[in-house]
């Protein structure tokens, strides 16, 4: 479970293995880096690296490095309310109150922010009073996609952690291993279109893997023109309910969109969407992605199942 569980970045693994074994840990770490670039591996790494009872650190064998990767280390606490868009003042002034109090079984008490951006100024502002003085045995971990969305003032307190891309032979090795049975145009899509990072690339691949029947037939009879086969696709979800339809819908208008990138000239990861590409055009595929935006948007706004079926029906025959 060291450092080299994750790809790349071997400056920074360097620079990081150096500072932990002249025990030079700084209270405030901001990882940066896109979604799918690996920044939650590295803050569960350092968090096991900084509570690590074995030598080489993190050892990911001792008690402490176990606990971390099951994600029930007492020292290492998670401020987040996933289910709301921000991050309250509320629980950023919960947790500097709690990191007043001694760490349960560690030298360290660490609390990872994983959407540091989502931190509103009240927030921010709440975060800096601890920031300011911290405990000795306290460490802030923040996570965010973009550091200029913080305030400059929390920035400079902060040890800053930048995840870098993988090169294209890291990536396509590591894919090869994640998808066995993925088609080699496929990796190349995805490798084209990740920017570099192994979650973006996993999720494109996941994206275009295995469909639904329903979106089987809805791709195959929108390419082919097959009047009869898209009745066949969409009179028997005029039953489905509203959450199940969205959810499908939105997925078509993601297809339709890669569709059109490939139509521009960009490999598309789905193969599905290489074949709407090759069989309609791209002013097809656009009014396509307008009549699916608008079906989406009225199944919303409480329009029936029905009526939102009926309405692709017409509009994409």
């Amino acid at each position: 479970m060291g450092f080299e569980a994750l790809l790349g970045n071997d400056r920074l693994k360097q620079n990081l293995t150096e500072s932990l074994a002249k025990k030079h840990i700084s209270h405030f770490y901001l990882i940066s880096g896109p979604e799918g670039s690996g920044k939650h591996m590295l803050a569960k790494l350092l968090a096991a690296a900084i509570l690590c009872q074995g030598s080489e650190k993190p050892c990911g064998v001792c008690n402490s490095c176990r606990k971390v990767r099951d994600g029930n280390h007492p020292d290492f606490i998670t401020v987040d309310d996933p289910e709301k868009k921000t991050v309250s003042v509320d629980l950023i002034r919960q947790a500097r109150a709690d990191i007043y109090v001694q760490p349960n079984e560690s030298d360290y008490k660490i609390y990872l922010f994983p959407r540091a951006q989502d931190m509103g100024l009240p927030g921010q502002n709440a975060l800096l009073k601890v920031l300011e003085e911290p405990p000795k045995y306290g460490v802030f971990l923040l996570l965010t996609d973009n550091p200029d969305k913080l305030l400059p003032t929390v920035r400079s307190r902060c040890t800053q952690l930048q995840m870098q891309g993988l090169s294209e032979d890291t990536l396509r090795r590591q894919l090869r291993l994640d998808f066995p049975q993925a088609q080699e145009e496929d990796l190349t899509a995805a490798i084209g279109r990740c920017g570099g990072f192994l979650g973006q690339a996993r999720a494109l691949l996941k994206s275009g893997g295995e469909l639904p029947p329903q979106t089987e037939g809805f791709v195959t009879a929108f390419a082919r023109k097959d009047t009869l086969l898209l009745m066949q696709t969409l009179v028997p979800m005029e039953k489905w309910k509203r959450d199940a339809l969205t959810e499908i819908l939105s997925s078509w208008v993601e297809l339709m969109e890669s569709a059109l990138v490939c139509r521009s000239g960009i490999r598309a990861v789905s193969p599905y969407a290489r074949e709407l590409a090759q069989l309609r055009t791209g002013a097809e595929l656009h009014d396509a992605v307008r009549s699916l935006k608008k079906a989406l948007e009225y199944t919303q706004s409480n329009v029936s199942p029905a009526a939102v079926c009926g309405y692709l029906e017409w509009n994409l025959r």
